[in-house]
């Protein structure tokens, strides 16, 4: 056996342990997360039994979550993301660790949730950036494809997502929303444990200048960049139009077609579903495929179908093949998206351009349901679900179209020196 044959053997044991801590600890964070989406405005809405409070409670959490993921990026990459994330998750599991405390000790006031909801989603704004920050070192310790890697990690997201709903359902039913939030916190900690006893320290550039100096470098590169920029304005208009369907549009066809509440999980159980075979599906092919064609029929089969079938008069199982199939297209989307953006950002500027990217993509989430309520209001059911398709595939067209969203084949060397040359001048 030759000396490289040899090297290569001696690197197999333990190559897969950072991957695999990763993959559980997002996985187990995220499951934690989905069980206090849940428990919190259960709690609010079973104590007050005021739906305007349990809305605030929401919207305390939601913002410093969009804006911390915004300012975190200068932070994930002085401090190196194995380094934040491991903060993150374990902050986190101190602040949501607060809560079920200070309701035994019967001290929790409804200011004092508040306040700590806002700081939770303060704690968990970065975390999630800082977890993906870390795919490219550890897909090359791994031997696999970028984009082998970031599939693998976003199948595990849609399954914890999945079975966190389920999870949450179960547990708070059986034990309350006070016991749920325990669960949260400890699978915090866990998470925190997880990353810190299998990611390796990451070697940090020495970074120049202040914060503000740093988190404008970070907007220079996503500006510069038209294929990332293009991959913002398509997130960003997408995860909007997709907020819709579940905070109103899906329930009010459920009530007017007379399928009732049991579709409405039945569907939305049948989107998420096949989007786990999508992205397991495209954990093994995506890299091979033509990035660019494939995105946008991912795009176009994911995206106006589903509101357009819920504008017809049509059996519930054509409703739920074109989920189904819906469903699957969407599970190709985020891998090549995300592996898109690893490849394109210059390494030391992942966790800038990784933050400002998601606080983009999640800025339109608050207000899905309000356009969806409001588009309902004023126009009617299937008049809004046709415009909303509309824009689906209006926006589709407009980003397949654009001269950045031909650059995926660009060499990311080509960028770095560019942004280097740039910056010493």
């Amino acid at each position: 056996m030759s000396r490289r044959r040899q090297a290569d053997s001696a690197a197999v044991p333990g190559r897969f342990i950072p991957l695999t801590g990763l993959l559980a600890s997002t996985s187990v964070s995220l499951i934690g997360t989905r069980v206090t989406l849940v428990a919190l405005p259960w709690f609010v809405l079973v104590t007050s039994g005021c739906a305007a409070r349990t809305g605030l409670v929401a919207f305390c959490e939601l913002l410093p979550f969009v804006l911390g993921k915004a300012l975190s990026g200068p932070l994930i990459d002085r401090l190196g993301p194995r380094a934040f994330s491991v903060c993150s998750d374990a902050g986190s599991a101190v602040l949501v660790g607060t809560v079920p405390l200070l309701h035994h000790m019967d001290k929790l006031s409804y200011g004092a949730l508040l306040v700590l909801v806002a700081a939770i989603g303060l704690a968990r704004s970065g975390g999630d950036t800082a977890k993906r920050t870390l795919m490219p070192e550890i897909a090359a310790r791994a031997g696999l494809p970028l984009g082998r890697a970031v599939g693998l990690h976003d199948t595990f997201d849609r399954i914890a997502a999945t079975a966190g709903s389920a999870v949450a359902g179960g547990l708070i039913t059986a034990t309350g929303p006070m016991v749920g939030l325990v669960v949260d916190a400890a699978s915090f900690a866990v998470a925190a444990a997880l990353t810190l006893t299998t990611a390796h320290r990451q070697t940090r550039t020495a970074e120049r200048g202040g914060y503000l100096a740093q988190l404008r470098e970070g907007v220079t590169c996503l500006s510069q960049d038209r294929l990332l920029r293009s991959i913002v304005l398509i997130v960003a208009v997408t995860n909007l139009l997709d907020t819709m369907p579940g905070a109103l549009l899906i329930p009010v066809w459920a009530k007017n077609s007379g399928a009732g509440p049991m579709a409405i999980g039945l569907v939305g159980t049948t989107l998420g579903g096949v989007a786990i075979l999508g992205a397991a599906c495209a954990t093994l092919w995506a890299h091979r495929l033509p990035q660019r064609t494939t995105l946008l029929w991912a795009f176009s089969i994911a995206g106006a179908p589903r509101f357009l079938i819920l504008a017809l008069d049509v059996p519930l199982w054509c409703v739920f093949c074109v989920y189904a199939v819906s469903g699957f297209a969407k599970g190709f989307v985020n891998p090549i998206l995300n592996a898109a953006i690893l490849e394109r950002t210059p390494p030391h500027l992942l966790g800038r351009v990784g933050a400002l990217i998601s606080a983009v993509a999640d800025a339109g989430l608050p207000w899905g349901g309000m356009l969806a309520g409001l588009g309902i209001s004023v126009l009617g059911l299937t008049p809004t679900l046709l415009v909303a398709a509309g824009a689906y595939a209006a926006t589709t067209a407009v980003a397949g179209a654009s001269r950045g969203w031909r650059q995926f084949t660009r060499d990311r060397t080509r960028l770095t020196e560019k942004l280097n040359a740039d910056t010493l001048s």
